[in-house]
C-alpha cells in the first residue's frame, strides 16, 4: 500500500475505473464515497490502506503495484508496444490497460517460459541488477556436444567480445550431437546464453526460462497464459531483491 496519500481520481484510474476524465465523471455523479461520505472533489487525498472507499456501493480494491507471471510463447517479443510485432503486453488483452506494465528483463522472440511483468520499477531494477545476483534458470537444447570443458568455461566466466560474463552454472542433462542442459546465470545481458554457447562453438536451438529468483514457472500455464503472483510469491520476490 502507498506510504502517502494520492489524489482520488488517480487511485480510481489505477484501479481500472477509466481515465482521469472517466473517474471525474463518476465522482461528479456522486457514485464515490470516502469513509461513508460522498466525494465531490477529484483531488481529494486518499490513502487506500486507511480510508474506506466505495464506488457504486462496492468497496475499492486497490493495488499499488501489479505482479504477473506469464508463460511467454515463441513468436512474441518482450516489449510494451510495437507497431509490427505482438508483445507480451498485448497478450494481457487490455485487462491492465490502466497500468503502466512492462516485462522484467527480456526473453528472445524465439524463447519461451517464465516472464515477470509489473509496474514496480524499483523491484524490477533490483531483480535485474548483477550486484543482487538473482538466479535466472533456463533449460536449453544445443546443437553440438556439451562436455566438462564447457562446464568449466561457464564456471570461470565466458568472454563475450570485450566483456567477461559473470560465472554461470552449466548442468549437462544429455550430451551428444544434440545436447541439453540447465543453465543458471546471475545477469541478463543481450542474448547472453546464446552468445555464451556460441563462444563454445555450439548453437542454442531451444531456450526456456524456468525460474527467476524464488519464482518458478507455473507449469499449469500454457504458452501465452498468465496469472498474478500470490502474496507469498510477491513477498519471496521482494525478500530476494533486498
Amino acid at each position: 500500500m502507498p506510504s502517502k496519500k494520492e489524489r482520488l481520481d488517480k487511485i480510481l484510474s489505477m484501479s481500472g475505473y477509466g481515465s482521469r476524465k472517466d473517474v471525474k465523471r463518476i465522482i461528479k455523479q456522486g457514485d464515490v464515497t470516502i469513509n461513508g461520505r460522498t466525494a465531490t472533489n477529484p483531488s481529494t487525498p486518499v490513502d487506500p490502506a486507511v480510508d474506506f472507499v466505495q464506488v457504486l456501493g462496492e468497496p475499492l480494491i486497490f493495488k499499488e503495484y501489479v505482479y504477473i507471471m506469464m508463460n511467454k510463447p515463441k513468436g512474441v517479443i518482450s516489449a510494451t508496444r510495437d507497431l509490427h510485432e505482438t508483445t507480451v503486453i498485448d497478450l494481457l488483452d487490455g485487462e491492465y490497460s490502466h497500468r503502466n506494465l512492462f516485462p522484467v528483463g527480456r526473453l528472445d522472440k524465439d524463447a519461451e517460459g517464465l516472464l515477470l511483468i509489473t509496474d514496480d520499477g524499483k523491484l524490477a531494477h533490483r531483480l535485474l541488477s548483477p550486484r543482487k545476483k538473482v538466479e535466472k534458470v533456463y533449460y536449453v537444447e544445443v546443437r553440438g556436444l556439451l562436455g566438462e570443458d564447457d562446464v568449466k568455461a561457464f564456471k570461470e566466466g565466458i568472454f563475450l567480445g570485450n566483456y567477461r560474463a559473470l560465472p554461470a552454472k552449466l548442468e549437462i542433462l544429455k550430451s551428444g550431437d544434440v545436447s541439453s542442459a540447465i543453465v543458471t546465470v546471475y545477469e541478463g545481458k543481450f542474448h547472453q546464453i546464446k552468445r555464451m554457447v556460441k563462444a563454445r562453438g555450439k548453437e542454442v536451438t531451444y531456450l526456456k526460462r524456468l525460474s527467476m529468483g524464488p519464482i518458478k514457472l507455473d507449469e499449469s500455464l500454457k504458452p501465452g497464459e498468465w496469472r498474478e503472483l500470490t502474496e507469498e510469491e510477491i513477498r519471496a520476490l521482494k525478500f530476494t531483491a533486498l
